[in-house]
């Protein structure tokens, strides 16, 4: 069983995270992170789990007006530079049918606002015929830019681990 984490990030805090949630899904089964300006427009059956996340902008996943912004407040390039997630996502496809599904976001932790990022791809990924196999997890950053709220790589790696055993593991 394979898991695929797919991630958009702007300042680099979403892809840490991404990272994390990869390497707790390693202790039980293979995991691939990738940005989703690579990602495959088609998911196979190789793959078991689809993660995806993303940050929170203007309350939801962003958009090609937020990510401008953002390349502007931005003191160099943004990690994720052509598509987001959500236009992954409108052109996504897959074949498998016992694909299960996790979403993610990575948000500012004051003031808490409402929105998120993870709750628009989990839809998303629902509408897609696509099972989600866990509640939505949002990481906190300290800013806008972040850095990342101590702990939270932590949590996605033991996120990660989570998502991992909820899988049965295969015979030998």
């Amino acid at each position: 069983m394979d898991a695929l984490v797919v991630y958009e990030s702007m300042f680099g805090n979403t892809r840490k995270i991404a990272e994390a949630v990869a390497e707790g899904l390693a202790t039980r089964m293979r995991a691939e992170v990738t940005e989703v300006g690579t990602a495959p427009s088609h998911v196979g059956p190789e793959i078991a789990l689809l993660v995806v996340g993303g940050p929170t902008h203007a309350f939801s996943m962003s958009r090609a007006s937020t990510r401008r912004s953002a390349a502007e407040q931005a003191a160099g390039p943004l990690v994720s530079q052509g598509r987001g997630v959500r236009e992954w996502l409108a052109a996504l496809s897959t074949s498998s049918a016992a694909l299960g599904s996790a979403a993610f976001d990575t948000r500012v932790a004051k003031p808490r606002l409402p929105g998120s990022a993870a709750q628009a791809v989990a839809r998303r990924l629902r509408r897609l015929g696509i099972r989600s196999v866990a509640p939505v997890q949002s990481f906190y950053v300290t800013g806008t830019q972040g850095p990342l709220v101590e702990g939270e790589l932590d949590r996605a790696r033991r996120w990660g681990e989570s998502l991992a055993a909820s899988f049965p593991v295969p015979a030998p």
